[in-house]
Formats: structure tokens, C-alpha cells, sequence
């Protein structure tokens, strides 16, 4: 099996289609999941629809990542799934990415309890340089 996406763009290693999309998400195109021990992760690659007027990729397309990242992390660390709402979500953002960039989001769960749930990540361009810093807290449906 290719480890590529539809674009033959190099997918990295471990990354495979998300499992769970919408409307909303299929109009940015491929998002990409890994889980590997505790770390879930997920990813896009950068493309021309994502591309604000200085040639970088819009920080819309950071909070996407994050919220889908931050809110599938914390639901499926849990047997069955917890059903989660995004209440908050903070970005502290401290680099780019440009097209082609693979962007990934690594989530880390620091709590989910019976009503609010909470997690971080960073968004990594091409799996090396941290570029956004994400805080969520969720409400327990």
C-alpha cells in the first residue's frame, strides 16, 4: 500500500485517512489521523484553498486542525467515546506554513471529567517546527 495521498504527496509515516468527516471538512479537503500509544494526531497537507493573500496558510486552517484534532483526541480516549462540544478554544500562533506543508496537530488529553473536558496541542509544520500552541476545554454532553 502507498503511503501518498490522492495529490501523490508523500504521507507521513503511520498516517492514514480520518475516519469521521463532515460537510464542513470535506470542502478543506483530506484530513489525515495517527494514533500511535497516547499521542493521536492529525494532519493536511497544505493547499492553494488554504492559502491567505501572503501566500501562508490561513489561521483558519490552524483552528480547524485544532478543534477536529483537540475534540477526536479527547472523545475517542475513552471507551466508548465521550460525546464532546467545543466551549473554548485559544491559539497562540508563532510561525507559518506555505503550500505543501504537511501540518499536524498532536493532542494531548490532560483531562476529561462528567461535565468539562480539557486538552492541548501543538501544530507541527512537516513534523519538525512547532507553529501554533492550542488550549480547548469541551462540555461533556
Amino acid at each position: 500500500m502507498s503511503n501518498n495521498n490522492e495529490n501523490g504527496q508523500q504521507l507521513p509515516e503511520g498516517f492514514e485517512p480520518l475516519f469521521r468527516t463532515s460537510p464542513f471538512l470535506d470542502n478543506l479537503g483530506k484530513f489525515y489521523y495517527q494514533k500511535q500509544d497516547s499521542i493521536f494526531s492529525v494532519g493536511t497537507f497544505v493547499s492553494e484553498n488554504h492559502l491567505n493573500n501572503r501566500g501562508f496558510a490561513h489561521a483558519g486552517l490552524f483552528t480547524t486542525l485544532a478543534d477536529i484534532a483537540l475534540g477526536y483526541g479527547a472523545a475517542f480516549s475513552k471507551e466508548p467515546p465521550v460525546n464532546l462540544v467545543t466551549v473554548s478554544l485559544s491559539t497562540d500562533f508563532v510561525g507559518n506554513a506555505q503550500l505543501g506543508d504537511f501540518v499536524e496537530a498532536r493532542v494531548d488529553v490532560q483531562k476529561i471529567g462528567k461535565q468539562v473536558a480539557f486538552a492541548n496541542a501543538f501544530i507541527f509544520k512537516n513534523q519538525q517546527e512547532r507553529i501554533v500552541r492550542v488550549s480547548a476545554v469541551f462540555s461533556v454532553l
